[in-house]
Formats: structure tokens, C-alpha cells, sequence
């Protein structure tokens, strides 16, 4: 006998001519929602299939979309728990938001599902009655898979009907929405705007959903780990106030981190520090605050480490090494150094937002050491982390720059140190504020505040460099003995960017020099104090005040150039500037006037001087992304190299970033290479209306060995005997019609049946060659031409 339920499917079945449920209660269908108990132990029988088949699968063909802050719906799927905890209607980049939103950072703002579904989550999965035909007819997941089946994409070059804007309005519908969102966009399903799963993918996640989804919980710790792990949270929790300084100090700055012990591939795993309420030995009670140095309300905070949950996102990775080596380095910095700490330092926001306050009695060389000891990773948490997307963000760095870092051992002297202490009040930082900010007035206070710092700022160092002394290439860090770091190349592609170790690409038109001051403040700017949750006017003074930053950076870089063309250089990198940054410029600072002692020779300074600190760094001047490290004919080679000279207006119809595959002659093996389109502008400091200030006539490429930038917007797949043929309409492209040509002759569209697989041996390429920093990319902002 059929039973009430089964009653009401057959007359909707019958009736409706599909099973949509559009007009019936889920509840009295399948009971009411509660959340489902889908996690087992590690390599239990339940989650064998989970960690075999299904985990992998969700990782090539869902979270290459779904992970990090900029997942559509937040719905990240790159750990079992992110797939537990479903979608949310609310975007987390709201630039208009008028008051600081709430945080909803996975494992850290919530740590159950019931308490997301409390805050407004909701499931992708089914949690009503645990039978398959509620397990796929009340999963959103299910229906959207089965919706991509059923209408897989046109076969046509550019797709139509599809919004892939990174602003794009999201729709998000729950299970109870989801027959009218099949109805108003059925082709719609997942993935959105790519191919469909091929019959065994679709099988496969479709089987594991009809039995209730079972994911496994993550590998437990290894007796090495634990070894490991206990060594360096003794270290993190010292007693000594020197310690405990040092600790905070370090957590400041590593909190992003996927942290590892050992660099052999087949035992890698990541690690998190984070704050807790337990010491070393207890389970982790986790303290979750805005911001890594807002108060922890514990009488005293200890830093433990825990496994990293989620799968490696390239977009949000950054690897940081802790072995022998590192400790050895900071026991001397820090632990043996010589000074006294005889008070910790407030939590209050005041103190905690400035680090030039808050860690005054650490010694500035130690912690200018520790910066620099790993400088691409300091550099690049304001691009990997929260603050990494989005135009306004941005675009206030140049499309392609060096930098270059002030010598430790130039800047190791007591009058330094007391010098940061005399300017303590003019360098505190707009994160001192609160999340929910009013911007004009704090620009004005911080515009007067750094206008007072640069003019102390250059009386001292008048005095320091009189006459030109050590303006010279020695000021430079080279890099010690054997760190790679001395010299980066940033990229911006837009809205978002990368920090790369060497000097890559083309000649750039302006370039960085850093100190110690300057690198602290941009950290704890754009990562430590920078709320992504925060209102419309956090985040507006948040860009402003990176204005005086950068323009501090450049300025140290002009200081080795000749002083008679300064002026010229610096008018030259900022033509027709906004009235706020004009004012600002033609204030009334005391003039840094020193000679440089470099002698040049040529009618190029700025060329010449590339060329100078090229050579004094020497082989600390990583070579990675050279175009010769590649497997290809060393024709072929020299042919990839010339498109590093071309420029001009076509080049602004082609987008930031293009992974370029190319099939090898001798043994049809693929090399990967990318190709960033860097944008000129006339000047960088207009916060709206970017395009006014484009200089297209000065746009250029850039073509780097290997992975470069985490989104991809167009793939191309070249043999390597069309390279002459490639290279030469490259160079050619004049319009947009002209790019799409290209695309025709070379690409591998996102409809193409080709993608995935495409996809897949990139992902594979990228692990293969750099196992430590290779992370799954992004395809948000894949373009459709």
C-alpha cells in the first residue's frame, strides 16, 4: 500500500508532468529540515568513497569557483564542512554597505552547522528525511547538477544568456526556490557557464548525494606532526614577557598562513596558527576576532597550531616553511637579542592598529629582518588576503612594478629606532578607526599626520645621506648570501594581483624602495587591519591612505636618481591628478636634496639604474619565470621572448591574464606559460573613473614561465611549431574582432568540449613543478569570447 507521502509524489508526478515540488510543502513531503549528521572518522567505511572519488571531483569541477571570500553565495565547497554549511544570499564584497556587516568566516565565526543555519545558511544538501528521492528531489546541489544535464551549453563560441560580470547579481535559491530558478534560467545549472560533468562525474556525485552525501572528517595528526606541532607551540608560548611579545608579534603577521614542516611533497600539510583560550595540550578554544590584534578578552592568550581544513586555493595560499632553519633565525632576533620588555602591551585599538606603537620594545633590525626574510610573503598578504579583490582595492598600484628594499644593516643604528619612536603619532593607521567609518574627514587628519612624517622624515635622512652618502646601490638590500627575495615584481591584473620573486618582464615605469616603516604600515593597512566586512568608508580610507604608501615607496626609489630630474620623473608618473592628491603633492614638506653618488653615464638614468641594481643583487635575482627555463627549442624560446616587446593600443581588448599551453615538438609533453597584459595609466590616485586616466599607447605584455596570477581569463593551446605563426598575430591585434580571431584560431573556450581537460592537466602541471605553492586557480573571472 502506498503510503501518504508516496500518495501526494504520484498525484504531482501525474498531474504536473514533473516532479518540480514548486507547489507543495517540502516538510510534509520529506519531514521537517534538520541538520544531518554527514561527517565519519577518517578512512571509516563511510568516507572511503567520499576521500576516493567524491572530494577530488568537487575540487577539479566545483571549487575552482566555489572557495575563499569571492565564492558565488559564499558557498565554499573546498572543504566537507563549506558544503555543509551551504549558501547565503549576502555577498561579502558590498562596497556600498553603509554599516560593517557581521563576519561569517568559515571555522572561525560559526564552528557547527546548526549555528550558520541560526545566522541565515542554508543547505545545499538535503536535510529532510534521509531517502534518495529527498536526497536528490530537496537538494539544491542535486537539482542544480541535473539541471546542467538536462540543458548542457550551446555550442557556440560566445555564450548568450549568461551574466559573468564578478558583480554580478546572484541568485542563491534555496531548495524551496529552487523550481522557479529552473524555470527562469534553466540554463543555469552547475557549473555555471562551463561544460557539463561528462555521464561518469555526473553518475558519480549524483550516487553519493542519493546516499546521503558522507564526507570524512580530516587525516588525524601524524606522530612526526605532533613532534612538530609541540615543538613550535613551546616556542609560540613561552613565558617570559619577551616571549610572549615576540609571539604576538609573530601571529600578527602569519595569521594568514598555510604554515608546513617538511618540503617533501608526499607528506605535505598545512597548518594554521591561531589564538586560543587553552595552552599547548587541551583542545583548541578558539578566540574569533575581527581583526588578529583586537582584544582576545582571556586573561592571557596562547598560539596553537591546527591542520588546515580546506583544499589549497592558489587565490589564498601562501606557504610558509617552519623548520630548524627558522627557528634558529628567530631565537636570535627575538629571543637572544638584547633589550627588556617590562610591560605587554594593550589590546586597546588605539595601540594594538599601530605596530610601531604596540611592538616598540622589540628591536626594529629584528623585526626588519624577519620581514624581509621572507618579503614576497609579506608583500603579497595584501593581495592573497582579504583585501584581494576588487577594483577600488587595486587600482591603486600600477598594472607592473619592482621592488626593492632598504638594507638592514643601512637602517641598524640607535637613531632609527629612536626615530620611528619620535613619529609613533604621525604613523598610526586608519585601522585604528572602526570598521564603520566616515572617509573624508580621517583622509584629511591622515593626510596631515604623513605629510608631518615625510618632512621629519627627510630632515633626518638630509642629515643621514649628506652630500649623497650611501645613495648609492649598497642601499639596497642584495639579498644576503642566498635569499631570493631581494627583488619582486608586482602585477596587477585589474582587480586583483601578483607578487612574484625577480625582476620579470619589460622595463617598468616606476618602481619601490621599502624600509622597515613602510613595510610594517602596508601589512598592517591592507591585511592585519583590513576588515572585508567593513563599511563603504573602511574600506574607501583604507584605499586612500595606500596613496601616501605607495607614493612613499616611490620616492625612496627616485631618491637614486639624479636630482635635477626627480621632479620631471615623479610629474611623469602622475599627470593630471585629482584636486585632492594635487593639494597634497604641492604641500609644504621639507624637500629631500641629496646627490646620488651613482655615476651615470648614459641620457637613460632610470634604465641604467634598473640595470645596476639588476647587477648588485646578482644571482639573488630569481630567474624562475624566465622563458628559458622551459623545455621548448631555444628558437622557440627566442620567439616566446619577442612578445615581451610588443605594446600599444591593441592590446586593451585582450584581458590580464591568459594561460598559454604549448605543445612541445620533441615529445608532445605541454610546457604552461602565462601572458599578463599590464595597462597603462596616466596617473594611478583617481579613486573612480579609471579608464579616464588609461594611456593604452603604453600597454605591454608580459610572458612568464610557468603559473602566474589565480584567474585565468582565457585559455590557449598552441603546438610549438605555430609559435612564429602565433607570435606574429599577437603582435598584430588592432581590435577586438582581431583578438577573437585569435581566440578562434588558438583558444579553448568555456564551452569548448575541451575545458575541463585543459583544466585538469594545467592543475596537474602546476602541482607537479611546484608542489609547495600550487593551489587550485579560479575561474570567476573567465571570459566569454
Amino acid at each position: 500500500m502506498l503510503s501518504k507521502r508516496s500518495l501526494i509524489i504520484f498525484f504531482v508526478v501525474i498531474f504536473s508532468g514533473c516532479a518540480t515540488y514548486a507547489s507543495y510543502n517540502y516538510d510534509q513531503l520529506f519531514g521537517e529540515q534538520n541538520v544531518q549528521q554527514r561527517m565519519h572518522e577518517y578512512n571509516s567505511p563511510e568516507s572511503l568513497n567520499y576521500l576516493a572519488d567524491i572530494k577530488p571531483l568537487i575540487d577539479k569541477r566545483c571549487v575552482v569557483c566555489h572557495a575563499c571570500y569571492d565564492a558565488p553565495c559564499q558557498l565554499k565547497m573546498s572543504s566537507a564542512e563549506g558544503i555543509d554549511r551551504g549558501a547565503h544570499k549576502s555577498p561579502i564584497y558590498q562596497g556600498t554597505r553603509l554599516v560593517a556587516a557581521n563576519p561569517t568566516r568559515l571555522f572561525e565565526d560559526a564552528q557547527t552547522t546548526q549555528e550558520w543555519r541560526d545566522i541565515g545558511f542554508t543547505p545545499i544538501l538535503n536535510e529532510r528525511e534521509q531517502a534518495e528521492i529527498a536526497n536528490t528531489d530537496a537538494s539544491v546541489m542535486a537539482r542544480m547538477l541535473n539541471l546542467k544535464q538536462n540543458n548542457p551549453l550551446e555550442k557556440e563560441a560566445q555564450l548568450r544568456g549568461y551574466d559573468f560580470s564578478i558583480d554580478r547579481e546572484q541568485q542563491c535559491p534555496t531548495i524551496e526556490e529552487m523550481a522557479d530558478y529552473e524555470s527562469q534560467y534553466p540554463s543555469w545549472g552547475m557549473p555555471y557557464g562551463m561544460p557539463e560533468l561528462n555521464n561518469s562525474e555526473h553518475d558519480l556525485l549524483m550516487s553519493w548525494l542519493k546516499q546521503g552525501a558522507k564526507m570524512s572528517d580530516i587525516a588525524p595528526l601524524t606522530e612526526d606532526e605532533i613532534t612538530k606541532i609541540t615543538r613550535w607551540e613551546g616556542f609560540f608560548n613561552g613565558n617570559s614577557l619577551k616571549q610572549q611579545l615576540t609571539s604576538r608579534y609573530l601571529f600578527e603577521h602569519l595569521f594568514l598562513n598555510n604554515l608546513y614542516f617538511s618540503t617533501n611533497p608526499n607528506t605535505l600539510r598545512f597548518f594554521k596558527l591561531v589564538r586560543s583560550a587553552t595552552p599547548p595540550g587541551e583542545p583548541i578554544s578558539l578566540i574569533a576576532t575581527r581583526r588578529p590584534y583586537d582584544n582576545p578578552k582571556v586573561e592571557r592568550v596562547y598560539y596553537r597550531i591546527t591542520a588546515v581544513r580546506s583544499t589549497t586555493v592558489d587565490k589564498t595560499h601562501m606557504p610558509y616553511l617552519l623548520d630548524q632553519s627558522r627557528f634558529d633565525k628567530w631565537q636570535k632576533w627575538f629571543v637572544n637579542s638584547s633589550y627588556t620588555v617590562t610591560k605587554l602591551p594593550s589590546y586597546s585599538t588605539d595601540i594594538a592598529a599601530n605596530p610601531l606603537t604596540t611592538f616598540v620594545d622589540l628591536p626594529v633590525n629584528s623585526r626588519y629582518h624577519y620581514l624581509l626574510d621572507e618579503a614576497q610573503d609579506t608583500i603579497q598578504g595584501f593581495i592573497k588576503g582579504p583585501v584581494c579583490r576588487g577594483q577600488l582595492a587595486l587600482n591603486v598600484i600600477n598594472d607592473h612594478f619592482w621592488v626593492f628594499f632598504v638594507d638592514p644593516e643601512k637602517a641598524d643604528n640607535p637613531g632609527v629606532a629612536k626615530f620611528y619612536r619620535e613619529q609613533k603619532n604621525n604613523l598610526t593607521l586608519p585601522a585604528e578607526l572602526d570598521s564603520t567609518t566616515v572617509p573624508i574627514t580621517s583622509w584629511i587628519q591622515y593626510s596631515r599626520n604623513q605629510a608631518r612624517y615625510l618632512e621629519a622624515k627627510n630632515t633626518y635622512l638630509n642629515q643621514v645621506f649628506n652630500n649623497g652618502q650611501h645613495l648609492t646601490p649598497e642601499l639596497v638590500w642584495g639579498g644576503d648570501q642566498d635569499n631570493d627575495n631581494a627583488a619582486l615584481t608586482i602585477y596587477r591584473h585589474f582587480d586583483s594581483a601578483s607578487v612574484i620573486k625577480g625582476l620579470n618582464g619589460p622595463t617598468p615605469k616606476t618602481a619601490w624602495i621599502i624600509d622597515y616603516a613602510l613595510l610594517e604600515r602596508i601589512h598592517y593597512l591592507l591585511v592585519a587591519g583590513f576588515d572585508v566586512y567593513g563599511n563603504f568608508g573602511h574600506q574607501l580610507m583604507t584605499r586612500m591612505y595606500m596613496d601616501f604608501l605607495r607614493m612613499e615607496g616611490e620616492s625612496n626609489f627616485l631618491t637614486l636618481l639624479p636630482k635635477e630630474i626627480r621632479q620631471e620623473e615623479w610629474q611623469s608618473w602622475y599627470q593630471n591628478p585629482p584636486p585632492q592628491l594635487s593639494k597634497y603633492m604641492q604641500r609644504d614638506v621639507q624637500p629631500f636634496d641629496q646627490p646620488t653618488k651613482i655615476q651615470y653615464l648614459t641620457d637613460n638614468p632610470k634604465a641604467e639604474l634598473f640595470s645596476l641594481l639588476r647587477k648588485y643583487i646578482g644571482n639573488n635575482n630569481s630567474k624562475r619565470y624566465n622563458v628559458a627555463n622551459s623545455k621548448l627549442e631555444s628558437i622557440s624560446q627566442h620567439t616566446l621572448q619577442k612578445i615581451n616587446m610588443i605594446k600599444g593600443n591593441g592590446l586593451q581588448h585582450l584581458p590580464q591574464i591568459i594561460t598559454i599551453k604549448i605543445i612541445a615538438n620533441s615529445d608532445e609533453r605541454s610546457e604552461f606559460f602565462t601572458l599578463l597584459n599590464t595597462s597603462a595609466h596616466k596617473n594611478i590616485s583617481s579613486l573612480f573613473n579609471e579608464e579616464k586616466n588609461r594611456d593604452p599607447t603604453l600597454d605591454r605584455f608580459s610572458i612568464l614561465y610557468g603559473v602566474v596570477g589565480s584567474y585565468p581569463a582565457a585559455f590557449l593551446e598552441i603546438k610549438e611549431s605555430q609559435l612564429i605563426n602565433f607570435v606574429s598575430e599577437l603582435s598584430r591585434i588592432s581590435t577586438e574582432e582581431d583578438y577573437v580571431k585569435l581566440l578562434d584560431n588558438f583558444a579553448i573556450r568555456r564551452s569548448s568540449d575541451k575545458f575541463w581537460a585543459y583544466s585538469d592537466e594545467l592543475t596537474e602541471w602546476y602541482k607537479e613543478h611546484y608542489p609547495i605553492e600550487a593551489g587550485l586557480l579560479d575561474y570567476n573571472r573567465f571570459e566569454n569570447r
